[in-house]
């Protein structure tokens, strides 16, 4: 994989397990960051698109230092 990489955690499942975790439960994880470090949380579930373009755009700051597309 290219370096650098950037991890984006995508909805509530992957955030904080959403309302499918259950004490005892092995098949879901209650938070990402458990397993490997995340740059960007794009909220909800299912994240609208506006949210994710906005995650998407944080993501670039970070690589470019700046945002190349003017919000409009």
């Amino acid at each position: 994989m290219p370096v650098p990489w950037f991890v984006m955690a995508l909805g509530n499942c992957a955030i904080s397990g959403g309302p499918f975790k259950f004490e005892n439960q092995y098949g879901i994880i209650e938070c990402v960051d458990k397993l490997i470090p995340v740059d960007v949380y794009v909220p909800c579930c299912t994240p609208r698109p506006e949210a994710l373009l906005d995650g998407l755009f944080e993501i670039q700051k970070k690589l470019t230092g700046g945002r190349l597309v003017a919000k409009g």
